[in-house]
């Protein structure tokens, strides 16, 4: 694909065209996964970092200068989703007992704060339950019952591409229904 067509791409992206968008992704897929598994070595982690990156790279699209190659602007975008991997990973990591007292407090919670809790977990539920059966489906085997995107694809019976979009656009859509129903419960 000559630079041309790809500035044309880009532009219908940009514009929410899904076809374009899922072939932006198609094409640069490849190039960010291998470069993702090279510095987390794990297929999962990758999987979910380059859903990741494609989602940044989607919503940030008015953000990219046709001065620097596009692939180039991914990368970059893609090592700066790795560097924020590995700080959580290295927080999840952390001395067990440094938050010993914050896990205390957790079981110390009242009566009122559980009822928050368990109300909160009901609303995702519900959230969940009020996406397109498609969506419900994507999120159910990844992350409930946190299947990779090549089983996910296999049990669908569609491509492990298809799947990728599916996945990122079901976390977009219902990122978004839960941070509405934030605002509206409050």
């Amino acid at each position: 694909m000559n630079d041309e067509q790809l500035f044309l791409l880009i532009g219908k992206a940009k514009e929410k065209d899904q076809k374009a968008q899922t072939k932006l992704i198609n094409i640069f897929w490849v190039d960010v996964f291998s470069f993702v598994m090279k510095k987390v070595k794990d297929e999962n982690d990758a999987d979910e970092i380059t859903v990741n990156v494609f989602s940044k790279v989607l919503s940030k699209l008015d953000m990219y200068d046709p001065h620097f190659q596009f692939k180039t602007w991914v990368l970059t975008i893609a090592q700066n989703t790795i560097i924020d991997f590995w700080r959580r990973k290295s927080r999840e990591n952390q001395d067990p007992t440094e938050n010993l007292d914050e896990v205390k407090n957790q079981f110390a919670k009242s009566p009122e704060e559980l009822m928050i809790s368990a109300e909160e977990q009901k609303k995702i539920i519900k959230t969940i339950e009020s996406l397109d059966a498609n969506y419900q489906d994507i999120i159910k085997l990844r992350f409930f019952e946190e299947k990779s995107i090549k089983e996910i694809a296999e049990e669908l019976g569609i491509s492990v591409a298809n799947t990728k979009v599916r996945v990122m656009r079901a976390k977009k859509v219902l990122a978004e229904l839960l941070k509405n129903n934030e605002f509206e419960d409050n």
